[in-house]
């Protein structure tokens, strides 16, 4: 697997609420820049969805995947694996960790490494690493704040 790239939020809310809009799959179009739609294709028996298809159009990066996602039992690290690899990705692998603090706020730490099948410098790759958690993060406070 290639280099994984980190990044870190604070957002205004409690860990369950955020680990709920993460969960939310099917409400991503809604708020996710280039996600065009989201398919929950199973279920753990809890609800949360555990294989997840995506169809994402970004403009020069479009793509069809399904990711396999793990939740820990109090919902604080979200992560995911690429189910298979796709047209454009050999392997992804990536992470929310959740954590509340006294102040009613969460730090939110995102986590992600893609293998791409396509060559991209290094350089131009972890730009657009940081981009797309960036926005990700961005995107994300703004939808829970907005709920709050």
């Amino acid at each position: 697997m290639v280099d994984s790239s980190t990044q870190s939020i604070s957002i205004a809310a409690p860990a369950a609420v955020i680990a709920e809009v993460i969960a939310d799959f099917q409400h991503y179009p809604e708020w996710i820049s280039g996600m065009k739609s989201t398919e929950v294709l199973e279920e753990f028996d809890d609800g949360y969805g555990h294989l997840v298809r995506f169809h994402l159009d970004a403009g020069v990066f479009k793509d069809v995947y399904e990711l396999r996602y793990e939740y820990s039992d109090d919902l604080t690290r979200i992560s995911w694996t690429l189910d298979q690899p796709s047209s454009v990705q050999k392997a992804q692998v990536g992470s929310y960790d959740l954590s509340e603090h006294d102040d009613g706020t969460t730090v939110v730490t995102y986590t992600l490494a893609v293998d791409l099948s396509i060559p991209m410098l290094g350089m131009f790759k972890r730009k657009a690493e940081k981009m797309i958690m960036d926005s990700a993060l961005k995107e994300l406070k703004k939808r829970v704040e907005a709920a709050e």
